[in-house]
């Protein structure tokens, strides 16, 4: 990653060879400012910032959790079902919706890329 910063290479896949965000596009900076206080530019950076972040921050817990418990996470034994399938399927969703909303100005428009 350091190589990448000091070489100036793109870090998104997609903005680099499109020239457009990604859905994703502005969510490390969101998450950054959110830890930092700042709600409100949290928000206008990826409005899903303040939903996406915590919900890693427990999937990747529980999978170090139970690898040290366990030798080896079982953490997607627990999470097989509908419900999971369903949440992923309104997150992916989610996700897309604001990313085309931000192409017509809303949430501040489309993040720099």
């Amino acid at each position: 990653m350091t190589a990448v910063v000091i070489l100036g290479l793109p870090l998104c896949p997609m903005a680099s060879v499109l020239h457009i965000p990604c859905p994703g596009c502005g969510m490390t900076r969101a998450t950054l400012a959110a830890l930092h206080g700042h709600f409100g530019e949290s928000f206008h950076l990826h409005p899903l910032a303040i939903l996406f972040t915590p919900l890693l921050a427990v999937y990747f817990a529980a999978h170090s959790v139970s690898y040290i418990r366990h030798g080896a996470s079982r953490v997607d034994e627990f999470l097989v079902g509908k419900w999971v399938d369903r949440a992923l399927v309104v997150l992916l969703v989610a996700m897309l919706g604001v990313w085309i909303a931000r192409f017509f100005g809303a949430f501040g428009g489309p993040a720099p890329v």
